[in-house]
């Protein structure tokens, strides 16, 4: 099997671990998290460096997974995407193999499809972004790089999520429903118009709750 490192140990890493285990494709040879965690084990695969120590990682080994769960702090995530990329390593798209990705459908680099998650025909994935669990991306849906769509969250056909965006679990996204680069749908939300840039939108039906003064 092909070697693969994670980098984050978190919740998310316990989850992308289930998933690369179930794919059988990669051995996972270690985790990247924080000084004071090195040694230590997440479900059994141990803490061997830290983000310093990438670098000398990436001269040992071809494929790496950012599994730095994707909040609503999104710059740690992409950050550490971005400085691997300059690395030149591989960051291939981690799919479980209960989830339906759409033969029609594309995702681009970096990007994890968690467990029964759907992908449907002529979806669009940006890099580095997560279908987490049970969400449902429908046909014609465009999303950008660096976004997260949270567990249960439904994308109707033809909406477009542009770059760093976050919709939190059980949120409804309208059909056509375009959402502006850096914005936020909160958790349970049902989303009927456009949502603004470095936005915050929640209710049902949602409504502008604030702009984000950092973009």
């Amino acid at each position: 099997m092909r070697k693969i490192i994670l980098i984050g140990g978190g919740g998310h890493c316990r989850s992308v671990i289930d998933v690369i285990e179930q794919q059988g494709i990669y051995e996972i040879a270690g985790i990247v998290d924080v000084t004071s965690k090195i040694g230590t084990t997440v479900l059994g695969y141990k803490v061997i460096a830290t983000d310093k120590e990438l670098p000398l990682l990436a001269k040992e080994y071809k494929e790496f997974c950012v599994t730095i769960g994707h909040t609503v702090n999104r710059s740690l995530r992409k950050d550490i995407y971005l400085l691997l990329n300059g690395l030149n390593v591989k960051l291939p798209v981690v799919k479980s193999p209960h989830a339906y990705v759409a033969t029609t459908a594309s995702i681009k680099t970096g990007s994890v499809i968690m467990h029964h998650s759907i992908i449907n025909a002529n979806a669009r994935l940006g890099e580095s972004t997560i279908a987490n669990t049970g969400c449902i991306i429908e046909h014609d849906v465009e999303i950008g790089n660096h976004c997260h769509i949270g567990p249960g969250s439904v994308l109707n056909g033809g909406c477009k999520i542009e770059d760093d965006c976050f919709i939190g679990s059980n949120s409804v996204l309208l059909p056509g429903t375009i959402m502006q680069k850096n914005s936020i749908v909160a958790a349970g939300s049902v989303i009927r118009g456009p949502v603004e840039e470095n936005s915050m939108y929640a209710g049902n039906p949602g409504e502008l709750k604030k702009i984000k003064r950092n973009g």
